[in-house]
């Protein structure tokens, strides 16, 4: 039984480490490039941070179904942040400086944001409550409830300072390369 449920542990890691990876894969596509999926990946972390607070405060235990649950939380978390980064990068293209950009989105995308967080929750509450017949899926809920409310709450404010951070060092070397390819293309 014990070889049993570590093997289904590794199958899950696994599955949870390729949820990640094709889930990144598909928004590098999708947005034509490496940098914004990368911003909306840091989502997940903050996710795992607090379904993990949420088993501990619960007294719920690390199982099967919790980390089948993580791995459900892989696909929502990126949501919010897709919705977020998506709208400041439109901003940019249309002209808006990167905190106007950045301040519009939060105003903007508030709304939809808090209104799939809620939904998901609320769906999830009769599981996370449940505790008869069928509680075995209270570990996936708790897991789902915890992540998406910590990874909503930061989401809102981590990821537009991550962008704005990321996005100024980014342009910072690519101003340097224009320069370095003016300084010395006029020298030949």
């Amino acid at each position: 039984s014990m070889e049993m449920m570590n093997d289904s542990f590794r199958s899950l890691g696994i599955a949870l480490v390729m949820a990640v990876l094709l889930v990144y894969m598909v928004m590098a596509s999708q947005f034509e490039s490496l940098f914004n999926p990368f911003i909306i990946m840091f989502t997940v972390p903050l996710a795992f941070a607090g379904s993990f607070i949420g088993l501990f405060i619960t007294g719920t235990e690390l199982d099967v179904i919790a980390i089948m649950g993580m791995i459900v939380l892989v696909g929502i978390v990126v949501n919010n942040g897709i919705i977020l980064i998506d709208f400041i990068t439109k901003g940019r293209e249309e002209g808006l400086s990167m905190e106007d950009a950045i301040l519009k989105s939060g105003k903007q995308r508030l709304r939809p944001i808090l209104m799939t967080t809620l939904t998901t929750i609320l769906g999830m509450l009769p599981m996370a409550f449940q505790t008869g017949e069928g509680s075995e899926m209270r570990g996936l809920a708790i897991v789902v409830i915890f992540g998406l409310t910590t990874s909503t709450l930061l989401t809102l404010f981590i990821i537009p300072i991550l962008y704005q951070v990321l996005n100024t060092k980014l342009e910072a070397k690519r101003e340097q390369r224009k320069m370095l390819r003016q300084k010395y293309g006029e020298d030949d």
